[in-house]
């Protein structure tokens, strides 16, 4: 096998972690199918040690290949440095159960298809590792596939995003966080960059003006600077690039306005870590465990991956269990409360649902999205049961239908990194459920 430039496997061994849905990855061949791919099947990583051919490694970037990828998703712990966030101390709260049967049944007709499709038959479709639906708080459906365990957690990929823009918005709904304030005003070392004289609302919404592509089929593209600077390998010796994601997003240039178009990208999220570090004097992981996950009564600690200098990953590096999620969204549904608390203030969750510019949302291009908008790094889809989302590359989601009283988390490991290959089947199957739980009885 090709070795790769030492600084091309440290892009690539962290390119995983940076990936965001804008990622447009062309596929060459038809990839396998969930079941061919099962990891638990492939026996990935299964022995002491596991055979050559089963050993997946960090360094080399064989994780972030299909269809190991479907093992390294449910186990970056294992293979690359972590900082916890944790549940703290006290017993966890129990989500009572309500399951329901006719779920797997629910036919819808995914985008652009003629045929309709089941609700199981989505689960192969999106190569799902776990999923879990909160239908007024209850579980009323729960499935784990390939290596995903109740007691693992999985890697969330930009649903970090919105989980550093809920606390954002808390921030500024706290008069915390000023969002017409320049980002310079907050972090001085971003004074000279492209960040300096964008507003945090902006960076909060995306709008900024960067010369930063995520382009990962242009070997030239900012982002493998950007993996490069924050994958946490040693640097080869003739490096001479930033050495952590700090380091690099000072050397983010401007391009176009800020404040006239939406175009996604991962380090406004990193700009927005770092920004709640500063203002809270703690890091995300910090803020995160004793904020919002110790309220919430989370089972199981999560974590985030951490660049060389230990700096938790605001864009993409939470890794989480299943239910704790669905608790995260649950508060939201209940306009920041949860365990008889309020653990966010309710003018920050109607800050998300109110949604942003559908018109700078348009100039992003999303064609599966016509008529959303972005807020606070959550998507808004402004439907009739009012809907957002959290999105992560390979499938990963939350899914929060106020007017069901609906809240629908999932982990996958889809082939193709792009959203836009999932969409056509997500996005009708949930309004599918949303609109059959709409019509359930209070009990």
């Amino acid at each position: 096998m090709k070795t790769l430039p030492q600084t091309r496997r440290l892009a690539l061994a962290a390119a995983c972690l940076a990936l965001a849905a804008s990622s447009h990855a062309a596929e060459t061949t038809a990839p396998l199918s969930a079941a061919a791919s099962d990891p638990a099947a492939l026996k990935w990583m299964v022995g002491a040690p596991p055979p050559a051919d089963k050993i997946i490694r960090f360094d080399d970037g064989s994780y972030f290949n299909f269809p190991q990828l479907r093992w390294s998703v449910s186990h970056f712990r294992q293979l690359m440095p972590t900082v916890a966030v944790s549940r703290g101390l006290t017993a966890p709260v129990p989500l009572p159960r309500a399951l329901r049967k006719d779920i797997d049944s629910l036919r819808f007709t995914p985008l652009g298809a003629k045929e309709t499709m089941t609700w199981e038959q989505s689960l192969g479709a999106n190569y799902t590792d776990g999923i879990v639906v909160l239908h007024r708080g209850r579980i009323v459906y729960e499935r784990y596939l390939g290596v995903l365990k109740e007691s693992g957690q999985h890697g969330a990929m930009s649903v970090t995003k919105s989980v550093m823009g809920t606390i954002g918005a808390a921030l500024v709904a706290e008069g915390k966080l000023d969002p017409d304030r320049k980002v310079a005003e907050y972090v001085p070392e971003l004074a000279t960059s492209a960040f300096g004289d964008a507003t945090v609302r902006q960076v909060l919404d995306m709008t900024t003006g960067l010369k930063f592509s995520e382009d990962y089929a242009d070997p030239k593209a900012e982002v493998w600077q950007h993996a490069a600077a924050g994958s946490p390998l040693p640097k080869p010796k003739d490096y001479t690039g930033p050495r952590s994601y700090f380091e690099y997003l000072q050397t983010v240039r401007h391009e176009g306005r800020h404040g006239e178009a939406f175009g996604y990208r991962t380090v406004n999220s990193d700009v927005l870590g770092w920004i709640i570090a500063r203002v809270t004097g703690q890091n995300v992981n910090e803020y995160l465990s004793q904020h919002i996950w110790q309220k919430l009564g989370a089972e199981q600690d999560a974590y985030m991956t951490v660049d060389s200098t230990g700096t938790p990953f605001a864009g993409g590096g939470l890794n989480a269990g299943l239910r704790d999620l669905a608790r995260f969204g649950e508060m939201l549904r209940n306009d920041g409360r949860y365990n008889g608390q309020q653990i966010l203030p309710k003018a920050a969750v109607e800050d998300i649902r109110r949604g942003g510019d559908k018109q700078q949302f348009a100039k992003g291009g999303y064609d599966l999205l016509k008529g959303w908008s972005y807020r606070d790094m959550w998507w808004v889809t402004h439907n009739d049961h009012g809907a957002y989302m959290a999105r992560g590359v390979y499938g990963q989601r939350i899914y929060v239908d106020p007017k069901a009283e609906m809240v629908i988390v999932r982990f996958a490991s889809t082939p193709t990194a792009a959203n836009a290959a999932n969409d056509p089947t997500t996005t009708p199957a949930f309004e599918a459920l949303g609109k059959l739980l709409l019509l359930a009885k209070p009990k």
